[in-house]
């Protein structure tokens, strides 16, 4: 049996008069490479009047571009998708031999391939010296990975920043904490340090609560059925293709995580980007979600 769930985000920019808004660009659909069945999705905008043009970027993400012809005094963007919460196992992948024992070398093709994604920035004192403590004694690819991730997930705690932008990774380091985004971006760099391919993934995370209580009182169990926009990494590996770490939770990523945008830098995968005329603003959101059904196992 799987679970099928509606999630609903609304995003609201109310202006103290009306205002002229540039191109609007918004990447809220889920990517072509969310492993989640979506078997139904819908965008509205407003205002209602508007020209709008899907689009695909680069790295195949799906982007909407919004022009709007006259001004407003509300931006409005609402998601309606639904999702079938069938259970992904995040270890059900294959690598390729020379890349099941870590430290190896990619590929020539495959280093050319993805040298967007491959190059860091330059580190700072903290992050050279996390990343120089990394163990480099041959082990499982997938056993190393899993550790790095818990590793980061002890070492940041996980706070909630309203404030716009991610932070670097010195600043992450430094101060222990980070929201999702600030994470995820910083175990992108340690990934490129080590000389392995990683993108930063924008989301939806849906966390549903188990029917029955783990017999070891987990906490990590949501008490209720929640979704919120989420960020993660992903790294690549050979004959596996891109693998999701959720350094929030260190957890590899399943059925609850589904991508919005996966790209090189934070910059392009921001769920809503664009200009305003200058004005005084409120902004609200809220994503929901709620089981519909209960689907029988698919063949």
């Amino acid at each position: 049996m799987s679970i099928l769930v509606r999630l609903r985000h609304a995003t609201r920019y109310s202006y103290d008069r009306p205002v002229s808004l540039g191109p609007q660009v918004v990447r809220l659909r889920p990517a072509p490479h969310c492993r989640t069945r979506i078997p139904s999705y819908s965008l509205k905008v407003t205002p209602a009047q508007h020209f709008v043009n899907w689009q695909e970027d680069p790295h195949g993400n799906w982007l909407a571009r919004f022009v709007f012809p006259e001004k407003t005094t509300d931006f409005i963007i609402d998601v309606d998708l639904t999702a079938d919460m069938a259970a992904i196992n995040p270890f059900d992948f294959f690598i390729e031999p020379y890349a099941e024992t870590w430290p190896f070398n990619y590929a020539d093709e495959l280093q050319q391939d993805t040298l967007a994604f491959i190059r860091p920035e330059p580190a700072g004192p903290r992050l050279n010296a996390f990343v120089r403590s990394i163990s480099r004694e041959p082990g499982r690819t997938v056993v190393f990975l899993v550790g790095l991730n818990q590793r980061l997930q002890k070492t940041i705690e996980y706070s909630i920043r309203m404030e716009s932008g991610v932070q670097t990774p010195e600043q992450t380091l430094a101060s222990g904490s980070g929201s999702c985004r600030d994470t995820a971006w910083l175990l992108v760099q340690i990934l490129r340090q080590l000389g392995m391919p990683a993108r930063f993934v924008s989301g939806y995370l849906i966390q549903l609560q188990p029917d029955i209580t783990p017999v070891d009182g987990s906490a990590a169990d949501p008490d209720r059925d929640v979704a919120a926009l989420h960020a993660w990494a992903e790294v690549y590996l050979p004959g596996a293709g891109w693998i999701g770490l959720d350094a929030t939770s260190g957890l590899l990523c399943g059925e609850g995580h589904i991508p919005l945008a996966a790209t090189p830098h934070y910059r392009s995968a921001a769920p809503i980007t664009g200009s305003v005329e200058p004005a005084a603003v409120q902004f609200s959101y809220q994503v929901s979600v709620a089981r519909v059904a209960a689907l029988n196992a698919r063949c």
